[in-house]
């Protein structure tokens, strides 16, 4: 090469590489121009899903389906935590931001992975009580030189984005009922849209609007309507009350949280969010009536400038599966049915991928894309799943072995669309559940010892116009039964979509048009969120963020890490440091069988939630039937009522429980932990009663 030519290449490259810097020392300056011309900056990732259209697609195709078996690892830093990370990260103009667990935010260079600021807002662990499912975080907005999160504890914070100093906090969750945050906000025209989880405890759902510049609030739109004595916050609550037919709903809460799923449309100004379940989640104790239930497991829309009603379609009406409507809402323009329309899509919880008129909420398609028999089809005329009667064993006290699970046949995790291949790529699951008594249960299983049942994910190619599956990828079966199966997906101009999955504790590349797999990287950890795509100095980058359930269970380091890829790069991962699970050991039962099922009966109500059924949960939090507290009432009553361990996230249990129910607490998990290590043949262990 002459030397002139390489002087101009090192010039070149380091002339980029200062400019990057120099972004990089001014702060993520993201506005509304910017996020409204995104594709103009492929190389950077602004907000959550990287366009207002939710796509997840990066333009980026250095990296392509020629080459991309020579992706290597670039960089990798360790992430505090041993807890699941389900963050979509965000890069803007040279450095990464990722929110962890217990709501803390990093911020790293892009090209190196440097470490360079820590945010932790410093949640108390005994809110670990208010939470249903982890303490987790998915992910921040940027906005004017500010990085804004929500806080498990419900609080909405922006930071400096340069030095990870706080700017402004505010209280958005209620301070009377258990609300939480763990999604990511959504920003548009200076303002964050936030809702909030709770759905299993006793909140009323709702979605705020903040000032970004200040954290003033600006507006709330319930999903829930309240109290009719203390009168409705505006028409649409009215009209939402007389859906619920028998009175009292609102001591309960209701439900209906806006946990995830929030869509800024620009195009028509309405903020499009997604509600979940209702509160109680059986349908006949939250409302005998057999009301719809507004607007819990719904679709709405609201203007944005004022939180005022526009529409709504309510997939699930008086629901009782936990089929929440929090996933994704993608928006696009397409030619459906011979007509170009502007359309949000769903492939929502309840197996059906829908497509709305984005203006005015109807409903123009709903197919099942995984396994369905709750419902026979959607009636295209008034919207309503055609739901099939045996499906509602609540009401029967029948044994149905429904699908899609609870699980659902799509979760929170991302879909992808390229408008290349004109694909939806869904992270799918197939969820079979028995439903109904439990000893009825037990008892079909073992005359029905075929009966489909577990979880198995994959990734699949979905024609939103044809509304049919195209390919899917190797199936992933996960042995353990919990209900993560696959991660979010990444689209590129490359022809490559990305995916990660639990099981095989793999991230992967698959060709967009037909899904032949073309590379894969053994990530020692499970893999349960978006990847990224974005480019640094004309090198293009894919970064996922990884750790999840291990074998070794709450108390094994997970491998949480950021993981950044390069064409060529050559890092090597280490192996995970050695651990050794205590092992199930349980003292010799002090107790009667009546003590013990009462023992059970406080476990399901107080315990089940967070620590699974028998008490074998695996990740999140520890399995109990391993807890040296079997040995030890005193130890248990330490732990359950005094709270020693608050800071780790078990908070006191005192003003949830009875005179003697932890003695009874103690004999039931002793026993579980006994059948769990010498059961009888073709028993299971003793659980709770209904």
């Amino acid at each position: 090469m002459a030397l002139p030519r390489l002087i101009h290449i090192i010039m070149t490259g380091t002339a980029m590489l200062l400019a990057a810097q120099a972004q990089a020392q001014s702060g993520a300056k993201v506005d509304m121009r910017r996020l409204l011309n995104a594709d103009a900056e492929a190389g950077q990732w602004l907000s959550h899903s990287r366009t207002f259209d939710e796509h997840y697609f990066s333009p980026l195709k250095k990296i392509n389906d020629g080459n991309v078996g020579n992706l290597g690892l670039a960089w990798f830093v360790d992430l505090p935590t041993n807890q699941n990370v389900e963050t979509t990260p965000l890069m803007v103009d040279g450095v990464v931001y990722v929110t962890l667990p217990w709501s803390k935010v990093m911020a790293l260079d892009a090209k190196t992975g440097k470490q360079l600021w820590l945010h932790d807002p410093k949640v108390a662990g005994a809110w670990n009580i208010n939470l249903c499912c982890g303490v987790d975080n998915r992910g921040a907005a940027a906005w004017n030189g500010k990085i804004i999160f929500g806080t498990l504890d419900g609080r909405l914070i922006a930071l400096d984005s340069r030095t990870g100093k706080q700017v402004w906090s505010t209280k958005s969750t209620p301070d009377e009922r258990r609300y939480s945050i763990t999604g990511a906000p959504r920003v548009a025209n200076g303002m964050v849209f936030i809702g909030s989880a709770g759905g299993e405890f006793d909140a009323r759902g709702y979605v705020d609007a903040y000032d970004a510049e200040t954290g003033k609030r600006l507006w709330r739109f319930w999903t829930i309507p309240g109290d009719p004595a203390k009168g409705f916050e505006n028409k649409a609550m009215e009209m939402a009350a007389t859906t619920w037919k028998t009175p009292g709903w609102w001591t309960n809460g209701g439900g209906g949280t806006v946990w995830d799923g929030i869509t800024y449309d620009p195009a028509t100004d309405l903020v499009i969010f997604g509600t979940g379940n209702g509160t109680p989640g059986d349908s006949v104790r939250r409302d005998a009536g057999g009301g719809d239930n507004l607007f819990m497991t719904s679709i709405v829309a609201v203007h944005a400038k004022d939180g005022s009603y526009a529409w709504h379609y309510q997939p699930t009406p008086w629901e009782t599966w936990d089929y929440d409507t929090v996933q994704q809402l993608m928006l696009m323009d397409m030619q459906l049915d011979g007509q170009q329309r502007h359309v949000v899509m769903q492939a929502s919880k309840n197996g059906f991928f829908y497509i709305l008129d984005a203006a005015t909420g109807k409903v123009l398609s709903a197919k099942p894309f995984t396994d369905v028999n709750w419902a026979n089809g959607v009636d295209m005329q008034t919207g309503r799943p055609n739901v099939v009667p045996e499906a509602r064993t609540n009401i029967s006290n029948q044994v149905f072995n429904l699908a899609p699970g609870p699980a659902g046949g799509h979760a929170w995790q991302s879909m992808s669309y390229s408008p290349i291949t004109k694909l939806v790529y869904i992270p799918a699951t197939t969820h079979w559940q028995m439903t109904g008594p439990f000893d009825a249960r037990q008892k079909y299983l073992a005359e029905h010892p075929n009966t489909p049942t577990g979880f198995t994910g994959r990734l699949m190619a979905w024609d939103p116009v044809a509304q049919k599956e195209v390919w899917r990828s190797e199936e992933f079966i996960n042995p353990t039964g919990g209900v993560q199966v696959t991660a979010g997906a990444l689209a590129t101009a490359g022809n490559v979509v990305f995916h990660g999955n639990l099981p095989k504790q793999e991230f992967s590349a698959y060709r967009a048009t037909d899904g032949k797999k073309l590379w894969s990287f053994g990530t020692r950890t499970a893999v349960l969120d978006n990847p990224i795509s974005y480019e640094i100095a004309g090198e293009q980058y894919v970064a996922v963020a990884v750790g999840g359930p291990m074998p070794g269970g709450y108390y094994a380091p997970n491998g949480a890490r950021l993981l950044v890829f390069k064409l060529g790069g050559k890092t090597v991962l280490p192996e995970l440091p050695k651990f050794t699970e205590a092992p199930i050991a349980p003292p010799p039962q002090f107790a009667d069988a009546e003590t013990v099922r009462r023992g059970a009966q406080v476990f399901e109500a107080q315990c089940q939630l967070c620590h699974g059924r028998n008490g074998a949960a695996r990740s999140t939090f520890p399995d109990l039937r391993r807890s040296p507290a079997l040995h030890s009432q005193e130890l248990l009553d330490n732990i359950v009522l005094k709270g020693i361990r608050s800071e780790q996230g078990m908070a006191s249990f005192r003003d949830y429980l009875k005179e003697g129910e932890t003695v009874a607490l103690r004999a039931y998990l002793i026993s579980v932990a006994q059948a769990a290590l010498a059961p009888a043949p073709g028993a299971a262990p003793l659980a709770p009663g209904r």
